[in-house]
């Protein structure tokens, strides 16, 4: 299906929730409160993670994804979730972002076979204007 390696090495990673969304690489973080009295207090802060629906150039409509604030600035700074999720290492990926380039690559194969020769052989467009509950990704 896809590469493994990326995927072995994100198995072993502490924060296996941003393998379900697109977190860009982001991960939970601990530190200390320190106040006034110098009397430290442990602490975590936690990614800014929003749930987001991209529209998808490549598949004609909305993906819904988990995304931190980061990852969604990089993915309008690509131009998209296509170029960001293609040109984007697999590490910082993780598996939802793998799953999203998969379907993309073979939307992409089947657009390429389609589109040489035959003009009228193209992607028929949605049947109806997309909804929430028509995406394909929930």
């Amino acid at each position: 299906m896809f590469s493994t390696l990326a995927l072995r090495e994100a198995i072993s990673a502490p924060f296996k929730r941003a393998q379900l969304g697109l977190f860009g690489g982001k991960t939970k973080q601990s530190g200390n409160n320190v106040p006034f009295s110098k009397k430290k207090t442990r602490r975590t802060w936690l990614p800014n993670v929003h749930n987001q629906r991209l529209f998808s150039d490549t598949l004609q409509q909305f993906i819904r994804v988990k995304i931190t604030a980061r990852a969604l600035r990089t993915v309008k700074k690509h131009g998209g979730i296509d170029h960001y999720v293609m040109n984007t290492k697999p590490e910082l990926l993780g598996w939802e972002g793998m799953r999203i380039r998969h379907v993309l690559r073979e939307r992409q194969t089947v657009q390429a076979a389609m589109a040489p020769g035959d003009a009228a052989a193209t992607i028929p467009p949605p049947r109806a204007p997309v909804s929430p509950s028509q995406e394909i990704f929930s």
